[in-house]
């Protein structure tokens, strides 16, 4: 089987599905990532929605419901009657039943939003460890595919369990958010949207890589009414998809949101122990499994501050839709169905400046490409300082830098992040503050290595007096490079 060429992106994900069908033996492929990310779309574009068996789990539904679905699932592929399973070994029976019955080489079996399945007391997830275990595995042949985008259950039950499939999954797949490249090509082939590169980059910042808010984009108007129209007008498609996110991601979605929103007021991240302070809470398992998840699930990142360990361990929103949502929406009501159209000048910059750099961080892969340090070993951290005063009486200002690129050939770039609406120009003043940052740096740390002022702009950096303080620049155009796999 070949890679399904309708499919806008995901190459390397396909291409692993090609591979395994080619397998003559069983496999057991988990496909997990966060809501609307397209996981469903994948599977059914790349199987033209041929399968043997399909079924999707329905979100806080009973068993005894879930089973009359799956009992009317299993009957229109066997188009027969099928007694009602009274519990999950009784339906994966029934399925084997069927399956056993089929004289094909390959079969292909998809369950949907399996999370979903496994409902309190259910038994769901025994079952399926014992239907696969016993039967499913032994069938040369079958492919069973499950996704789900409750991503914690997915690598805690199936990819990551230690009970009944360890070790069982044959093939897990991480299917992330679009890259810039992938909106744009999205927009173009899907929707027919042909935007200028900061116009997507706005829209990116917005909506995030994700597919399904992408395609609500109506392509005769422009970007701003398209988000009017999604958030701020009565009963928007969008103005309540940030509560159902959580409540169907995470079981205890209120812990996650109070840490979510925290950080969302602490744009350059909090430690552990911040954290742990400003929520009131106890050092302890539960608020280290929340951020654990978070992670997993790209709505936070944990990265290092240089020169420091685990206690220099910060962790920073970087989903971007979450942070449009707290930023301009949030609990607020009654606002101006035109709002985003008709928004102050300097409050969406200030919002651009610091998703801008949220972007950047989603497409650190692009920058080291252009940057021709791909091959190279590079840690991506970043480091600050408070001010102080030396033993000789030198004082030195506090300093921050949100991205550094510290290279295993003796070479840190030290990245700063502008977003403009046009080339970026260094004025005396800014000239000043990026050499005494570097300074600060180079002071502070100690540090041997190359330093590198590395400017990653809109439009590039407008040549002048001033511009030689910089020694390298990376361009918004430079991060729409869609890297190959």
């Amino acid at each position: 089987m070949t890679p399904n060429n309708g499919i806008i992106g995901r190459e390397y994900e396909q291409k692993i599905l090609a591979n395994i069908c080619e397998e003559q033996e069983a496999r057991l492929i988990a496909i997990y990532g966060r809501r609307r990310v397209g996981k469903t779309y994948l599977v059914k574009c790349f199987f033209n929605e041929k399968y043997d068996f399909f079924f999707t789990g329905s979100y806080q539904t009973p068993m005894k419901d879930q089973l009359v679905l799956f009992q009317r699932a299993l009957k229109e592929y066997t188009s027969k009657e099928c007694p009602l399973p009274k519990n999950w070994f009784d339906a994966f029976s029934l399925l084997w039943d069927y399956l056993k019955g089929l004289r094909k080489k390959r079969l292909v079996v998809f369950l949907d939003e399996l999370p979903w399945m496994d409902t309190p007391k259910s038994n769901f997830h025994s079952a399926f460890s014992y239907f696969w275990n016993t039967w499913a595995s032994t069938r040369n042949g079958l492919k069973l595919i499950v996704c789900g985008s409750a991503t914690t259950w997915m690598l805690d039950k199936i990819i990551g369990d230690k009970g009944g499939l360890y070790g069982r999954t044959n093939r897990s797949i991480y299917l992330a958010p679009f890259n810039l490249g992938e909106v744009e090509l999205f927009l173009l082939q899907h929707k027919g949207i042909n935007w200028n590169r900061r116009q997507i980059a706005e829209a990116y910042m917005i909506f995030g890589g994700i597919p399904y808010y992408l395609d609500m984009l109506e392509r005769d108007l422009p970007l701003s009414r398209n988000v009017d129209n999604l958030f701020f007008r009565e009963k928007a498609a969008l103005r309540e998809e940030y509560d159902f996110l959580f409540q169907s991601l995470f079981k205890n979605a209120v812990t996650y949101r109070k840490v979510i929103e925290l950080l969302s007021s602490k744009k350059k991240g909090m430690t552990l122990q911040e954290i742990l302070t400003a929520l009131n809470a106890e050092k302890g398992g539960s608020l280290t499994d929340v951020l654990k998840n978070l992670c997993r699930c790209d709505f936070v990142r944990k990265y290092s501050s240089y020169g420091k360990k685990e206690r220099g361990v910060i962790y920073q929103l970087t989903d971007l839709f979450s942070l449009y949502y707290l930023t301009f929406i949030g609990n607020r009501t009654g606002q101006d169905e035109h709002f985003w159209t008709n928004v102050k000048e300097s409050t969406k910059n200030a919002w651009a400046g610091y998703a801008f750099e949220q972007l950047c961080l989603h497409h650190v892969r692009q920058i080291r490409a252009k940057l021709s340090i791909g091959g190279v070993l590079t840690n991506v951290c970043s480091w600050s300082c408070p001010p102080m005063t030396d033993a000789d009486g030198t004082d030195w200002n506090g300093a921050q830098i949100d991205l550094l690129l510290c290279r295993g050939d003796e070479t840190i770039h030290l990245c700063e992040m502008k977003y403009s609406s046009k080339e970026f120009a260094i004025d005396g003043s800014y000239e000043e503050t990026l050499r005494t940052r570097l300074e600060t740096f180079a002071h502070h740390t100690k540090t041997n290595d190359s330093l590198r002022t590395t400017m990653i702009t809109t439009y590039g950096v407008k040549p002048n007096k001033y511009s030689s303080v910089m020694d390298d620049q990376v361009r918004l155009d430079d991060l729409f490079v869609r890297m190959d796999e």
